[in-house]
């Protein structure tokens, strides 16, 4: 069966990127509007990119009024900045906050009415040019199609896509991400395994998607613990930003599945940082996806080396669970209970929570029937722990 495979026209990938980057930028427009956040301003890294802009004859503005998550207020008013600037192309410096919202005000720059009239919907118009720069190894929104957002009338978390959406120019420098702290470190690493093994157990996985997959998984197990416990190791921060761009290529193409759908309504609802909801959730929902697709678990075992290639498919796959609990243990991933979420709030919304995660489609691609019963199996499990 015939697939299609999108990513962005353009990426840089490597120390120096940005400066490698300043001949195709100068084509995208003469001002920019840099969408990023305070922490990253603070750090002098908005500054820099500023002057290499201006060195190189462009204008730029920046909005850096980010104080969480995205959601529909504050991707207005950055479309308002934007216009009111005058700006001609966007680019998002940052984490998943400032690039999916640089995403979000390219389209709204152009596209009437609001946000959730677009939900469920293709995206597309001639959009302004767009450059993302991530400095977190995790969302991998640099390479996808996608974006995420929180209506604030409904309190749900709304998954918004389009070809167009995609980035003109991905530029990705670990160094960018050297002074990211362990708790973002484990948060976005985790996230981007999620994308992984999500993609490469998605029903709509393809040989190529594979390639990428296996190799983020593998470079993920191996370097994230690195990272997380020393920051300045250049080595594994280089190879976590290299993973993060593979699985964002990756569910660009294929999908997320069962623990993207219930991530959602729990960073939507109880405000946990999206890495964290997925790292919270994985292994009970691969768990439960493990009988539907064993044979591609196991293949991830054996990559990762927690399996051989003398163990049929039912004892590998498993292997690779182990390897998954040992690795959110050493990472330290928070229960419920010990990110202090309020266990009774969160019981009385399960079945919220449940229709939300359905509906957003993502479940669907889990290579196994998933029903609302199952999904609050689930919750109940996490509340449990």
């Amino acid at each position: 069966m015939a697939f299609n495979f999108t990513m962005p026209p353009r990426s840089v990938i490597g120390e120096g990127a940005f400066d490698s980057s300043i001949s195709f930028i100068k084509k995208m427009g003469s001002k920019a509007l840099i969408v990023t956040g305070k922490i990253i301003t603070r750090t002098g890294l908005t500054g820099e990119i500023q002057k290499k802009l201006s060195d190189a004859g462009i204008e730029s503005a920046v909005f850096n009024d980010l104080p969480g998550e995205p959601d529909d207020k504050m991707i207005m008013s950055a479309v308002d900045a934007y216009r009111n600037e005058s700006c001609d192309f966007i680019i998002g410096l940052g984490g998943g906050t400032p690039l999916d919202t640089a995403k979000a005000v390219a389209a709204m720059s152009v596209l009437k009415g609001e946000l959730i009239d677009y939900a469920g919907k293709e995206m597309s118009g001639n959009f302004p040019p767009l450059v993302l720069i991530p400095t977190t190894a995790g969302t991998g929104s640099e390479a996808t199609k996608f974006f995420v957002y929180t209506d604030t009338k409904t309190d749900a978390k709304l998954l918004m896509k389009g070809d167009a959406l995609l980035p003109e120019l991905a530029i990705v420098d670990f160094n960018y991400t050297m002074s990211a702290p362990r708790g973002i470190t484990v948060a976005t690493g985790m996230d981007a395994l999620t994308h992984a093994v999500e993609a490469f157990t998605s029903k709509k996985a393809n040989p190529l998607t594979d390639f990428y997959c296996l190799d983020a998984i593998e470079r993920i197990f191996k370097m994230l613990p690195l990272a997380a416990f020393d920051g300045a190791n250049r080595e594994a921060r280089e190879s976590l930003a290299v993973a993060a761009y593979e699985a964002g290529v990756a569910i660009n193409n294929s999908s997320v599945t069962i623990v993207h759908g219930m991530s959602r309504p729990i960073g939507a609802l109880f405000h946990v940082p999206h890495g964290i909801s997925n790292a919270m959730l994985i292994t009970e929902c691969l768990k439960f996806a493990l009988d539907g697709a064993s044979d591609r678990f196991a293949r991830i075992a054996r990559r990762i080396g927690s399996a051989s290639e003398t163990d049929d498919n039912d004892v590998a796959s498993r292997k690779f669970i182990s390897a998954l609990e040992s690795l959110t243990k050493v990472l330290e991933i928070p229960t419920l209970r010990e990110y202090g979420i309020n266990l009774s709030k969160f019981e009385s919304v399960e079945s919220k929570m449940a229709k939300d995660a359905l509906a957003s489609g993502s479940p669907s691609n889990t290579r196994k029937e998933v029903t609302e019963n199952d999904v609050l199996r689930i919750y109940k499990a996490l509340r449990e722990m």
